[in-house]
């Protein structure tokens, strides 16, 4: 699951505090990682490639020079060497506002977030969780798409507009296209793997998130 394409470019970015404009230099003149595109020609980032971006960066960090760095990146590869771990752990509850239509779905997601130490307020429609949205202020948004009779992408949108939270889209339907221009860091197609999920909340909440708590911000 981990090779299969997720995050947009800005929101690789905003993970690893790395400028999109360096993402795309990167990516033209080493090749190495290669986004994929989707049908609307935006670059999506599995987490494997945001793991080797990470990689990249500690070496940056270390003194090597980026063609160097992509280099050492390469041969790891090829050589099946590189081990892509998970980030840091989180060391607070941090809140996930799940917009789910399908009660079923909703309590699973929500029974292995809880697990992994997350809070979780959870909205069947877009009112709600536009309104949850507001009172709560989550860390990150997940969006089902299809809720209240396809008003995800508004959603997405309205939440975007309101903060630099991330927000993860899930649908049915293959529309991250839709999604991504809809402001969504990030897409899954449901149904969905809860570990997968975990894994991409992981993700996009990231250091920005602690950061956030520790000057006081309660997202």
């Amino acid at each position: 699951m981990s090779g299969r394409a997720l995050y947009s470019i800005g929101a690789v970015a905003r993970m690893l505090d790395i400028p999109a404009a360096t993402l795309r230099t990167w990516e033209e003149r080493y090749g190495v990682p290669k986004p994929e595109r989707s049908a609307g020609g935006q670059r999506l980032y599995s987490r494997d490639q945001v793991g080797q971006l990470r990689f990249i960066k500690a070496q940056l960090a270390a003194g090597m020079a980026p063609a160097d760095a992509h280099r050492l990146l390469a041969e790891r590869l090829t050589a099946g060497s590189l081990f892509v771990g998970e980030p840091e752990p989180a060391r607070t509850r941090l809140l996930v506002l799940l917009a789910e239509r399908d009660p079923f779905a909703a309590e699973l997601s929500e029974y292995f977030l809880r697990t992994e130490g997350y809070e979780v307020a959870s909205a069947r429609d877009a009112a709600d969780a536009a309104r949850k949205f507001e009172e709560l202020t989550p860390s990150v948004s997940v969006i089902d798409l299809l809720i209240s009779g396809g008003a995800g992408l508004d959603l997405c949108y309205q939440l975007k507009q309101h903060s630099d939270a991330p927000v993860l889209a899930i649908s049915t339907l293959e529309i991250s296209d839709q999604a991504l221009e809809a402001g969504a860091d990030g897409f899954l197609q449901k149904p969905l793997d809860p570990l997968q999920l975990v894994s991409a909340i992981k993700d996009m909440i990231g250091a920005s998130a602690f950061l956030r708590l520790s000057q006081g911000d309660p997202r």
